[in-house]
């Protein structure tokens, strides 16, 4: 079975074979400085970095020689559901999409949004692929090629329960296997068929297992960036702190400005007086 690429300078080599242009592979280098900063310090159950997934994505996909908005997407296809983008949440917004697009382009941000909406269909799409439009067709072939990447190194018997694993393999299996035919792609058909094979007849260790953050993916921050509770305090002491002062800044500006205007009124009042006098006499 081919290997593919696990390295971005790999995967730059691969496609500079494919024939891909200097153009193409500037974007390619935009989604994967993308994804060095979404998928900073995040794992998958099996130990291998959500970032190598992601390389290994998009060589399936440069080996098919789709175009490059695809292989740019196989890079990043799963930062609306696991990628950091600093709000603590995983739900897709408007302002994570507008990045998304800022940095690789409508074209790919599409598919990358398709991406989690088609997964819960996907078996179902398989009967109806003439009537699915481009973008469709490409987020299916992505869905495809992300398979055979977590079938590879067995990354997928890792990510919750083997038994489960194991029989949605049996299930949907030759499914998909047919799918990727039908799309005509005959030659990732029968590398998805046989890594599926291999998948099914193979058992992980459960002391490998307990190496790994088997079970669900994690991410592990550097140490001189994870946040202490002292830092933390200062911080919010510092920020009460400039709150505080600019209370009283403001506070003083409108002291000073009711004073100005009692003098202002002072003063008016003293000329009215001062004309009604004159008006007397």
């Amino acid at each position: 079975m081919r290997s593919y690429a696990q390295t971005n300078l790999q995967l730059l080599n691969q496609l500079q074979r494919e024939g891909y242009s200097n153009t193409e592979l500037g974007l390619i280098c935009k989604a994967y400085e993308l994804a060095l900063h979404l998928y900073a310090g995040l794992y998958r159950a099996s130990g291998k970095s959500a970032l190598t997934h992601g390389v290994g994505t998009a060589s399936i996909l440069g080996s098919l020689h789709l175009p490059a908005d695809v292989v740019a997407a196989g890079l990043i296809h799963n930062v609306y559901g696991a990628g950091d983008f600093g709000d603590g949440c995983q739900e897709i917004s408007e302002a994570k999409r507008k990045q998304v697009r800022q940095a690789v382009g409508r074209t790919v941000e599409e598919c990358v949004y398709r991406f989690p909406i088609l997964r819960p269909n996907l078996l179902a799409i398989g009967e109806r692929l003439d009537a699915l439009g481009p973008i469709d067709r490409h987020v299916v072939l992505l869905h495809l090629a992300e398979t055979l990447e977590k079938h590879l190194e067995f990354d997928i018997l890792y990510d919750g329960d083997v038994k489960r694993r194991r029989e949605e393999i049996t299930q949907n299996g030759l499914h998909l296997v047919a799918m990727t035919e039908k799309l005509g792609f005959p030659t990732l058909a029968a590398e998805l068929e046989e890594a599926l094979r291999e998948t099914a007849s193979t058992e992980i260790p459960e002391q490998l297992r307990r190496l790994t953050g088997w079970n669900s993916s994690f991410r592990i921050a550097p140490r001189s960036y994870r946040r202490r509770l002292w830092p933390v305090v200062r911080q919010e002491l510092i920020r009460g702190l400039q709150y505080l002062r600019s209370t009283i800044s403001v506070s003083k500006c409108l002291r000073k400005l009711n004073l100005g205007l009692d003098r202002l009124r002072s003063v008016i009042g003293q000329g009215k007086r001062f004309r009604s006098g004159d008006l007397s006499e």
